[in-house]
Parts: structure tokens; C-alpha cells; sequence
């Protein structure tokens, strides 16, 4: 049986079937239909969020995010992330300048930021990388002094907190994908949350062709979202609890298994409560790397290397400088994780990469450096 990287959870059918009904008793599939309704105001009340804009997926929640805060020139970005997270920005005719990442946390580096700033510089956009928080302290800091805009792009993020807090509350906007492959989805979908209300005021615009009531009060796209989907939101957010628990479960199993092996895990956020979206390990080199890939693939196991190549080498970007970026992508592998994944499996992959990602040896140690040491310690994934 093959095992993927990730696999959709999916409610019993009854439960869809049931919230499938309503909606074919109503004939309102579309344009801000009351499962939509009823879908953003139950997040809202999960993320703990003043607003949230439910929209047709992840990337086009970045493009409205540039697009409701008016930016232009030069926004600074990780080019360690999904492409959606760059190509966003030169979609908004924006320019991505790359700020390299931490080697620890695999998160864009406060201090590259800061030194990629210019006079034409409009926004930081971050990604709390495999649903790590950023250095969110000091990243508004920076913001506050150079009198930036921040969007995080919270793909990976759903369900982290941060000192009791939802990671979804900070920046100007936060954009998040819920596409079938993350831990909670509606099949496609996304949202946007904002912190100004006039900037959610402006996304809600923007989602329906700038209309507001008769008048059209800006240019706007449709980036609204169906009934159908917003149904499965629905069905899926009864679960949440039980999905974000037998993932934690399953992580706790792969540390356990390669306690010792010739791997290491991000750096994770002290005071946060982790969603365990994945499973990342960086080994020692590519070569390592691709011995282990191969060795799975024999099993019929099909980890990700995710994200591999650094956004910094896209032609369309421009020559970039990113060498953390470059060489933590060559490698870095995401095991299988995912709802119903058996504990026997977990365990078999474990053996495999433990054999064959080499002997144990001296390697970059777990601690956090002293600049970090306000934020981490040396917990893992």
C-alpha cells in the first residue's frame, strides 16, 4: 500500500451528506451563502480572530492581502516556502527581495531582514515555516520602526498559538490556505484575517468584484468561495481536536524512533502550542538525503522534500543570496504524517531513515544561539 507525504481526513460521508442536503433544499450554492457564513464565524471563534475573509484558496489570499494593504516596490520575503508565497508578490507587480532564513528554525532571519531594507521597501512577508512561528516579536519591531506593513502567510499554521495567543492575530493580515492537503481543509479554500477593519472591510470588497451592496467601490476579483466547500469546513472543524491529537501522537512516535539517528529537527518556539502539520528532518547532506528518498520509494513511502529548490532560484525572481536558504532545501525531507497514518508505519519509516541517513556524528547542535535565546530552546519537531 503506498504511503504519500500527506493524506486528506475526510468526516464520515453522513455527516457531508447531511450539510449537502440543506444545501440542495436551499438552491443557494454560492456568493456568501449561509454555510460560508456559518463557516467564518465558527473560525473566527476557533482561531480566536476579530474577523476572518473565507475566500477560494491560499495564494489567492496573499494576492488580496498585497492587494487590500495598496503596496508597491519591494516587499522582503523568505525564499523558503511554497512558490505561492513568492510569485504572490510579483503577481501584485511587487518585487520580492529575499531575506535569508535561520539555519535553526528554518524561518526568515529578523537581522537579514533588517539589512534587506530599503527606501523602496513596503512589507515583510513571512511564512511560519511547517507551522513554526516566526520571530513574530521581532519582526513587528522592525515593522514598527521602518513603518512597514507585515502579511504572514499561516498556511502551515492552523491551530498554533503563541503565548496563549493565535498565531493568526499578528501582522497587518494573515493569510492561510485550507487546500485538501492541510491538516484542516475544505478541498480548496483559504481565508484572510485582518487585523484593521477597514482593511477586512476592504478584503471583503475586493473577494466580490469590489461590490458593496449596489455600488462597486473598488477593483475587486471573485475570490469567494461555495456552499459545497464552505460544508466541508464545517464538518471537517467537529474534528479538529481528534486530527491535531493523533498528529501529535504520531510526531511523538517519530521522535521517539529516531532518537539518536544522524537527523535534526527544526528549532521550535518555546511558548507555543505546536499543530504538528509536518514532519521535516534535515540531513547531514543531500547525498544522505536522496540514499534515504530512494530506500523509501523501494517501500512504496513517499516523503516530500519540501521545500525544495529555494524560491531564491527562480528565474523570475532575479539573482538572490540566500546560501542558508540554498542549502537547508538540498537537504530537507517531510515524512508521511497524516490522520490514520498506522503507528506500525510511522515506525518502519523511522527504521529506515535511522539506517540509512548514516552513522551518528557531531553536527550542529539543537541549542538555540544567544540571539534566539529569547524566543527558543532546544525542543524539536
Amino acid at each position: 500500500m503506498r504511503i504519500n507525504v500527506t493524506k486528506p481526513f475526510l468526516p464520515a460521508i453522513d455527516e457531508y451528506v447531511e450539510l449537502v442536503e440543506d444545501i440542495f433544499t436551499r438552491g443557494w450554492l454560492t456568493n456568501n451563502g449561509p454555510f460560508v457564513n456559518l463557516l467564518e464565524a465558527k473560525l473566527k471563534d476557533y482561531l480566536k480572530v476579530g474577523s476572518l475573509c473565507y475566500v477560494s484558496n491560499g495564494t489567492t489570499a496573499l494576492q488580496l492581502a498585497i492587494r487590500a494593504l495598496n503596496l508597491s516596490g519591494e516587499i522582503i520575503t523568505t525564499p523558503f516556502s511554497f512558490v505561492a508565497t513568492t510569485s504572490s508578490i510579483v503577481w501584485e507587480r511587487c518585487r520580492p527581495v529575499m531575506a535569508d532564513i535561520d539555519p535553526d528554525t528554518l524561518n526568515i532571519d529578523p537581522e537579514q531582514i533588517r539589512r534587506a531594507i530599503t527606501r523602496n521597501t513596503s512589507a515583510i512577508l513571512a511564512t511560519h515555516v511547517f507551522g513554526n512561528p516566526c520571530d513574530v516579536y521581532a519582526i513587528e519591531d522592525i515593522a514598527r520602526e521602518y513603518d512597514l506593513k507585515v502579511i504572514y502567510d499561516a498556511a502551515h499554521a492552523f491551530g498554533t498559538s503563541i503565548n496563549g495567543e493565535s498565531i493568526f492575530s499578528w501582522g497587518d493580515i494573515t493569510a492561510t490556505s485550507f487546500h485538501s492537503t492541510k491538516l484542516f481543509h475544505t478541498v480548496e479554500g483559504g481565508a484572510v484575517i485582518a487585523r484593521n477593519p477597514r482593511v477586512h472591510e476592504t478584503l471583503m470588497a475586493i473577494r466580490s468584484f469590489g461590490q458593496v451592496g449596489d455600488e462597486f467601490v473598488c477593483v475587486g476579483t471573485n475570490a469567494k468561495n461555495s456552499e459545497f466547500h464552505a460544508a466541508m469546513g464545517i464538518a471537517n472543524l467537529q474534528h479538529i481536536e481528534e486530527i491535531l491529537a493523533n498528529r501529535k501522537a504520531l510526531s511523538e512516535r517519530y521522535d521517539e524512533m529516531l532518537d539518536g539517528a544522524n537527523v535534526r529537527r527544526p528549532l521550535i518556539c518555546v511558548p507555543c502550542t505546536r499543530n504538528h502539520a509536518y514532519y521535516p528532518l534535515i540531513f547531514q547532506s543531500e547525498t544522505a538525503l536522496k540514499r534515504v528518498l530512494e530506500a523509501l520509494h523501494r517501500e512504496d513511502v513517499f516523503p516530500r522534500r519540501y521545500f525544495y529548490p529555494s524560491l531564491s532560484s527562480l528565474r523570475y525572481v532575479g539573482a538572490q543570496y540566500t546560501p542558508v536558504s540554498e542549502d537547508i532545501a538540498r537537504r530537507v525531507l517531510a515524512l508521511p504524517l497524516y490522520f490514520g497514518l498506522e503507528t506500525a508505519d510511522v515506525d518502519m519509516i523511522a527504521r529506515i531513515v535511522a539506517r540509512d541517513s548514516g552513522p551518528p556524528s557531531l553536527h550542529r547542535s539543537e541549542r538555540c544561539s544567544p540571539r534566539q535565546s529569547h524566543l527558543l530552546n532546544s525542543a524539536t519537531f
